[in-house]
């Protein structure tokens, strides 16, 4: 991620330059629409399984590292 780019907004540019709509991510993700609204404004911190951030990559089309530091896979 790149450090001078706020948490939400970087979420935001991913999610717009893949196309999506909040309600679109959310489904792909089997989050509510409302859960995802939160990430972007930096309301909620994601808590993730590792095949929700394998989705989230894939969606975005970009890779872990391209992510808000806080998407990455809970730790268990």
């Amino acid at each position: 991620m790149k450090d001078d780019i706020p948490h939400e907004s970087q979420l935001v540019k991913l999610r717009e330059k893949a196309g999506l709509t909040q309600e679109a991510l959310a489904q792909a993700l089997a989050v509510t629409d409302h859960t995802v609204r939160n990430w972007e404004k930096g309301r909620a911190e994601p808590r993730l399984t590792i095949r929700q951030v394998k989705t989230l990559c894939r969606i975005l089309q970009c890779s872990l590292e391209d992510l808000p530091d806080d998407f990455g896979p809970v730790e268990s």
